[in-house]
């Protein structure tokens, strides 16, 4: 089902309306700044179970924690003032940061990595959606292999809580993101896409583990890094 919305005045009936879906335990396609995502609340482990599902990733990297506020960063993952300051200079933006959980997000994420990747995006629809529905959204990018159920689901990564300047994840190929809303009607299992009628770029974000000592690109997307 698709909801077609302005983004920059969305109607406040079909917040509230897709903030029950997700409180319910639904999924919903959305755009951002960077690639179409599918997200759920944080708060519905249903939702959480089903976006693991939909997905087939196994490595958690591929997962992002999406807030509205950098503050709100501070609830699920501890960060220090260099951290802090990272954050806050390329947010909001198509950065997603690595940082270590707090015990509490480990145990609602049942998380097999002391780590997560959050970000804020420089995106309206995201950004309204969390606030209306009080949480943060977990979220994944939507692929056209989410199509096919004969798709192979991704071997298992080292899940050992560091990552690696060799531990890299891939660059996601551009043939396997969408451009239009409309496409993700093919994704089975979405409750509801929210769709502003225009073409998202296909592409994807840049990851930065900032959880250790030294700042490790993860993988290289819209977000240029070094800046």
């Amino acid at each position: 089902m698709i909801e077609y919305i302005v983004s920059t005045n969305i109607d406040d009936r079909v917040l509230v309306r897709s903030a029950r879906i997700l409180s319910e335990g639904g999924l919903l396609g959305i755009p951002s700044d960077t690639s179409w995502i599918v997200v759920c609340s944080l708060r519905s482990k249903e939702g959480i179970k089903k976006l693991r599902k939909i997905s087939g990733e196994r490595d958690e990297r591929h997962f992002t924690l999406l807030c509205s506020d950098i503050s709100q960063f501070g609830d699920f993952c501890s960060m220090n003032n260099t951290q802090f300051r990272l954050l806050k200079r390329l947010s909001p933006g198509p950065y997603v940061f690595i940082l270590k959980t707090l015990l509490g997000t480990e145990k609602t994420l049942q998380l097999r990595r002391g780590e997560i990747g959050v970000r804020i995006p420089d995106h309206p629809v995201p950004v309204n959606l969390i606030k209306t529905l009080g949480s943060p959204l977990y979220s994944v990018t939507a692929k056209r292999s989410m199509t096919d159920e004969d798709a192979p689901i991704p071997a298992e990564t080292r899940h050992d809580g560091r990552s690696s300047e060799t531990d890299q994840l891939p660059p996601i190929p551009e043939e396997d993101l969408f451009e239009g809303g409309w496409e993700l009607e093919a994704i089975a299992g979405l409750d509801l896409i929210l769709d502003t009628g225009e073409e998202r770029p296909r592409i994807f974000s840049t990851i930065l583990d900032i959880s250790g000592g030294e700042i490790m690109s993860l993988r290289k997307g819209a977000g240029a890094w070094p800046v």
